[in-house]
């Protein structure tokens, strides 16, 4: 048998179920690679001191034939801004640095109800405010495929965690990418549901007001499998759904948005990932959706402010206590002039209307996209090198914060490499109720493209 931590989620509850392996010899196993790997990488922040004594309680009840659901057993790890009951969660900010909740997030009760093991808490960038994981807290989490670069975030810790196989799957969230992003980053799967689809309660900053729109709750891991599988548990859903016949489901597929520019690399991955599903039957033709292009202004609009208010709230008169990104973002957050109301509102139904034009026209079909214009970026990186051409990391990352301010499912898998060696993923972007698509076909091209 190989090392126990390169097994997915779902292989390691296969194995526990049929008796082959104990949850405590798993649990053993990952610490072990935690503290082999973890010292220099920084992904996991915080332990659970009961992950022996759960590993324990569920090998007995397997012993007694007593199955939690289908991930019991399985160790697995949390953003450190999704609320553990009683183990600290920081959100990486020096305001909530000793903050240890009473309660899990629902999405972490979820997981526990079907059987998980909480294994630990993952860095995140401050107050999850940028694409790195790197705060006041805990530092600086490096990229497992070269340290000089960022995982991404701000879910960055996890992905690391899980791409070094220092965690079989586990929880981040994503309001403009923090999901996808690290994954496409690291190497590994990711998925962003829709709003309506999971719980999104129990996380700072909370998913409320403008948030609400587009922030959400989602898994990563290595393989798609364990994605659906934990989708449907937070879902609430039938865990019997399995992969429907795809073929002929149209698929669109596009490189320019109409924001930013990407990597010959780039492109030549999502073409790969569009041929494939050729291949596979699936109608497949290159077309730029309608209000791709407006994507990133719509999110700029229902969420930029409310960033401005969030960060002034948990900082006022303690401004001296916030990270390098944060301390800039508040300095710099009158440069524009806020919106009035009804310009607020005004945004609002526009962005309603798009959504509704855009998933009317994909008619229950799949989009195909760059996660973003580039691979791993470096550390601090406040630039993007598009073939010689410098754009703002913020921009370059449009692909990804428009299927947040449309609130729609979206999944991201490695099917490529930079000149570098970094990974470069794709997206997969379906409509609410129909992420049984996005999966089939993130399985198709995971199966054809994944780079082990």
């Amino acid at each position: 048998m190989r090392e126990l931590t390169s097994y997915s989620a779902t292989s390691l509850a296969k194995l526990m179920r049929e008796r082959e392996v104990s949850p405590v010899e798993i649990a053993e196993a990952y610490l072990a690679r935690i503290e082999r790997l973890n010292p220099k990488l920084n992904a996991i922040v915080t332990l659970s001191p009961k992950l022996i004594e759960d590993a324990k309680a569920a090998e007995a009840k397997l012993i007694h034939g007593e199955l939690l659901g289908p991930l019991h057993g399985v160790p697995f790890t949390v953003k450190d801004t999704i609320d553990t009951g009683g183990l600290r969660t920081t959100s990486g900010s020096a305001m909530r640095e000793n903050y240890i909740p009473d309660h899990d997030a629902p999405a972490v009760v979820r997981m526990k109800g079907a059987g998980a093991i909480l294994l630990g808490k993952t860095n995140t960038a401050e107050l999850a405010m940028e694409y790195s994981a790197d705060n006041p807290v805990f530092g600086r989490t490096l990229n497992p495929h070269d340290h000089t670069r960022t995982p991404g975030g701000s879910s960055g810790g996890e992905a690391a965690a899980i791409a070094t196989c220092m965690s079989a799957a586990g929880l981040g969230s994503d309001l403009a990418g923090s999901i996808r992003i690290p994954a496409h980053f690291c190497g590994i799967a990711g998925f962003k549901p829709a709003t309506a689809s999971v719980p999104g309660a129990g996380q700072f900053p909370p998913s409320a007001g403008p948030y609400s729109l587009g922030s959400v709750i989602g898994p990563l891991a290595r393989r798609v499998e364990d994605l659906r599988m934990i989708f449907h548990v937070l879902a609430g859903n039938d865990l019997t759904l399995g992969s429907k016949d795809l073929r002929g489901l149209r698929v669109s597929w596009y490189t320019d948005d109409g924001v930013s520019p990407v990597t010959n690399e780039t492109r030549k991955a999502v073409e790969a990932a569009a041929k494939v599903l050729a291949n596979s039957g699936l109608a497949v033709e290159e077309v730029r959706p309608p209000g791709v292009e407006q994507g990133f202004d719509m999110w700029m609009k229902l969420f930029s402010r409310a960033t401005v208010v969030l960060l002034r709230n948990v900082y006022a008169g303690n401004e001296e206590k916030a990270g390098a990104f944060v301390k800039w973002r508040l300095a710099t957050a009158d440069d524009a002039a806020p919106p009035s109301l009804d310009e607020y509102i005004q945004s609002w139904l526009e962005r309603d209307r798009l959504r509704t034009q855009l998933i009317a026209w994909m008619n229950g079909g799949l989009l195909l996209a760059p996660v973003g214009a580039v691979p791993a970026l470096k550390h601090d990186a406040l630039k993007a090198d598009v073939d010689g051409k410098q754009i703002s990391a913020w921009r370059a990352f449009s692909y990804s914060q428009t299927f947040n301010a449309f609130d729609l499912p979206a999944a991201t898998v490695p099917v490529g490499r930079s000149p570098e060696g970094l990974p470069i993923g794709v997206q997969i972007v379906g409509v609410p109720g129909k992420e049984e698509n996005i999966f089939g076909a993130a399985e198709l091209i995971e199966k054809e493209l994944v780079v082990a």
